[in-house]
């Protein structure tokens, strides 16, 4: 198993990424922390890792609040004796362009986006280096590549998360803890399930992708437990791209096939 006898801190783990990231980390033998201001929802993934023969408990917590932040990480040190990783998954999104989009709404989307991937670093870095090191992982978007239409705070919020994802890499490498994210494309949670309720939109979304669908859940679980596992002992500072080749595609391929015709035959 790639994290046996580790222990590791997920956000936003009560449904979506965060969900499937905890019950895979669980299965790949971490003991767990699941953590979300939904607290019945992550008691509920707790449970679920327990019953499954693992090891976990659940933290009530709300990623834009150091205390919160220092709370999980002090409930990861006296349940399990450490810290080893901790994926900040936490995330949220409100759509607007700079004209519509509320203030309030810009304050929130960076608090939880951004703010939190700070607090959580600020907390969990020292007691990771005290025990000789760790991974720390965030989810950033490939939004945070390039702009998206009327989701300019969430694009903002992902981009701000890859370069501090660089910054904390600098900082922190000398104290054995790597640093990456993972920018997903389109990953059928339930809040893109909702903006993909309407007939049909689940198929042109998928569309775009060079695989021909959207993600699952536990495609990024996946990234993530490798990211935080010693199989990534040489990856810190970086955005894994995790998107089904959403991004690899130029978007002037509409154009049509650009060859002379006589190149085109066969």
């Amino acid at each position: 198993m790639l994290l046996e006898g580790k222990t590791a801190i997920i956000t936003g783990a009560g449904s979506g990424i965060g969900r499937a990231s905890a019950l895979r980390y669980a299965a790949e033998g971490a003991a767990v922390v699941a953590a979300d201001v939904r607290e019945a929802k992550v008691e509920e993934v707790a449970a679920e890792i327990r019953d499954a023969g693992g090891r976990a408990i659940a933290c009530g917590a709300d990623v834009r609040l150091a205390a919160d932040n220092e709370r999980m990480v002090d409930a990861a040190v006296s349940a399990f004796g450490g810290l080893h990783a901790f994926f900040a998954n936490a995330g949220t999104i409100r759509p607007g362009t700079a004209v519509d989009l509320p203030e309030a709404d810009w304050d929130l989307v960076m608090a939880v986006n951004v703010k939190a991937v700070f607090l959580g670093a600020k907390y969990a870095m020292p007691v990771m280096a005290d025990g000789g090191g760790g991974a720390f992982v965030a989810t950033a978007s490939v939004s945070g590549l390039a702009g998206d239409p009327a989701s300019i705070v969430y694009s903002a919020s992902k981009a701000a998360v890859i370069n501090l994802t660089r910054a904390l890499a600098v900082d922190h490498a000398r104290d054995g803890v790597r640093v990456n994210c993972i920018c997903p494309g389109a990953i059928d949670t339930p809040p893109v399930g909702r903006m993909l309720a309407a007939e049909g939109a689940r198929e042109r979304a998928g569309a775009h992708h060079l695989l021909g669908r959207i993600g699952q859940p536990g495609e990024i679980a996946a990234a993530a437990v490798w990211l935080s596992s010693d199989q990534a002992s040489f990856v810190t500072g970086q955005a894994l791209v995790v998107d089904g080749g959403l991004t690899a595609k130029s978007r002037l391929s509409g154009m049509g096939d650009p060859r002379p015709e006589r190149l085109r035959a066969g």
